[in-house]
């Protein structure tokens, strides 16, 4: 059988991709790299059924040409993380609606399978537990950002079946809960790597909120295994199945879990929603699924222990680290950032010569990735000249990095070219923010999606 996946370079992706590589299948995989990495499909590597195409699931004609090329379609694109979607609510719904809108259109010209990624999220504040298939869905108000994900990926749903009714399309749709596991980055918001890679570097391991919600956590391995059987199941045909563990843990529990299996000496600290996110912010206090329609449908159920999970995610951490890619404190000294524009997106440290002339985070920092270092983050911008040591480093969000140094304010500052300034401020604008020099100033690479942060 050949397959079609979409984010296949993603973190279920990659795994699902080498799954059915491993029973005989052929397997097309269209990514455009932008959460997603070539380096998670480095096993699979020159695999004679793979064929990787760098691309977007929101063109038609990019996926039309791998739809004719397979026999079942499998959607897993989309906009995901809670701190993507609450910075980037447009990109998040035009991403999720669009490119299902897109992948099932092609579909239906051939009548061809596919399996539609859904998510927990859509169960929004129910407070009925388990959550079944079947049972209502609460969301939130409008006017909160948060929301933005569980509609646009219930509104995928909704087209999905439409198509199953009217067209006779078969549809599978698989609704995730939080899965886990090894290739999983803490980039927007994912809670285990974040705790992980906090407690490997004995940072305070952020809990946000009480830390008295819950969540069930998956294993990877479990959930490419449902997804496998879902595809192989002819009587989930119209239906939709959630797919998720429903061992129950409190985030303050998972928090302390994973600082004794790293033996570490971190701190856990909490921080308020609003502060980490934005004022209004909004969560659910339990989220556990009821998988007795899965297990009915495929004759499997997840099981792989929390205490496996863990182990699996700090073992991925650790290798992480070693290999440069996780977070850690890049150290320079002397004359530090030069002060010449930057047209190209250039700029160069000093550190004994070993720097010079090269982008700063190219090598020493690879977990920004190919499309998203920090010399092609501050194009367009002017970067001042600073004598003071400092620091640059990786923020624990593994999408944001850092130069840090010892000056209060103004030695080391980001302008663009904007008509306005006020005093003490930079005219920074991004996503709507501008904050003080004083402060942490923040702004993004819209096609990179991701956040350079200057003190």
């Amino acid at each position: 059988m050949q397959l079609f996946i979409t984010g296949g370079a993603g973190f279920i992706g990659s795994h699902l991709t080498e799954r059915l590589l491993a029973r005989g299948d052929r397997v097309v995989v269209l990514d455009d790299l932008s959460t997603g990495s070539q380096e998670n499909l480095a096993a699979v590597a020159g695999a004679k059924g793979l064929t990787l195409r760098i691309g977007s699931a929101l063109d038609p004609a990019a996926v039309a040409e791998c739809v004719a090329a397979c026999d079942v379609t499998v959607h897993l694109a989309a906009a995901v993380g809670v701190r993507l979607i609450i910075e980037r609510p447009v990109h998040t719904i035009e991403t999720n609606v669009k490119g299902s809108e897109v992948v099932l259109a092609a579909a239906a010209k051939r009548k061809q399978k596919v399996l539609l990624a859904s998510t927990s999220e859509v169960y929004g504040k129910s407070a009925k537990v388990p959550f079944g298939e079947g049972d209502d869905l609460t969301l939130g108000p409008t006017v909160n950002s948060r929301w933005a994900y569980a509609c646009s990926k219930a509104l995928d749903e909704w087209l999905a079946l439409a198509y199953w009714r009217e067209q006779r399309l078969p549809v599978v749709i698989a609704r995730l809960f939080n899965t886990v596991g090894p290739r999983q980055t803490g980039r927007y918001g994912m809670v285990l790597p974040n705790f992980a890679a906090q407690a490997l570097k004995h940072a305070p391991i952020t809990v946000f909120g009480s830390g008295q919600q819950s969540r069930c956590f998956g294993h990877v391995a479990d959930a490419v295994e449902a997804l496998v059987r879902l595809i192989d199941t002819e009587a989930a045909v119209g239906e939709v199945v959630n797919v998720g563990s429903d061992e129950e843990v409190t985030i303050d529990e998972l928090a302390q879990r994973v600082k004794a299996a790293a033996k570490s000496r971190s701190e856990i600290t909490h921080v308020a929603y609003g502060d980490a996110y934005a004022e209004g912010f909004e969560d659910m206090q339990r989220r556990v699924p009821d998988v007795a329609k899965l297990e009915k449908l495929t004759g499997f159920r997840p099981r792989t222990p929390l205490a496996k999970t863990i182990e699996d995610v700090l073992a991925d951490q650790r290798a992480r680290i070693a290999a440069g890619r996780g977070p850690r404190t890049l150290r320079a000294t002397g004359v530090g950032l030069e002060s010449k524009r930057l047209p190209a997106g250039r700029t160069r440290a000093d550190e004994g010569g070993r720097w010079r002339g090269r982008p700063i985070f190219r090598k020493r920092s690879p977990r920004l990735g190919e499309r998203a270092r920090l010399d092609r983050a501050v194009n367009g911008f002017d970067l001042f000249r600073r004598r003071e040591p400092f620091e640059l480093r990786e923020h624990p969000d593994s999408a944001m990095g850092e130069v840090c140094g010892t000056s209060p304010t103004g030695a080391l500052g980001a302008r663009r070219k904007a008509p306005r300034r006020q005093r003490g401020e930079s005219s920074l604008r991004a996503d709507g923010l501008a904050h003080s020099r004083a402060t942490t100033m923040r702004f993004s690479t819209f096609a990179a999606t991701r956040t350079v942060v200057v003190p």
